[in-house]
């Protein structure tokens, strides 16, 4: 066993992953505070083929040296948008035949392990603010709410980690990994 160099991990280009067919998921930060994590949101949006990225109301926008420092440059393969808020881009997204699933903690929420994922349906992922998460005409304005579960003292994860976990958990069940 060897750890595997940059040009044996055969990744795409820039140009050759503009080209390729994405996954049916978009992401949404909803007013997301910290630069550092709007880049994480890009480079694990390209880690999986995410087909686009809302950052809606206070939410940064590249370019940015803050953003740039975690994407790695993600900035540039993974399509992205501004959208004012975050209920213009749900109405985009719902008109285009998106469902969407914001990441919260709410009564009635569905544990991410139960989240039941339809092949044929297109995701939006609703990520919120660092310290009041998504919000509330957010919440109602989706079609689900997703919690993961957690098990320690604390009462959030951060949003780059929840991303991972959450996009790792529906590509999984939409059986599009290698």
């Amino acid at each position: 066993m060897k750890k595997l160099s940059m040009d044996e991990l055969n990744r795409l280009s820039v140009e050759e992953f503009k080209k390729v067919e994405k996954i049916p998921l978009v992401i949404i930060l909803d007013n997301v505070r910290s630069l550092n994590n709007v880049g994480s949101a890009f480079r694990t949006s390209d880690a999986f083929l995410v087909e686009k990225i809302y950052l809606c109301g206070i939410t940064g926008t590249p370019p940015h040296r803050e953003i740039q420092k975690t994407a790695l440059g993600a900035t540039e393969s993974v399509a992205w948008s501004y959208v004012e808020t975050t209920l213009q881009a749900i109405k985009e997204l719902k008109a285009s035949g998106y469902t969407i699933c914001s990441v919260e903690q709410v009564d009635k929420s569905i544990p991410l392990h139960q989240f039941e994922v339809n092949k044929s349906e297109k995701y939006a992922l609703v990520f919120g603010n660092e310290v009041f998460g998504v919000e509330e005409a957010v919440i109602k304005a989706s079609d689900n709410i997703i919690e993961i579960p957690q098990l320690g003292t604390k009462h959030s994860l951060n949003i780059s980690v929840s991303m991972g976990i959450v996009i790792w958990d529906l590509l999984s069940k939409m059986n599009v990994l290698p």
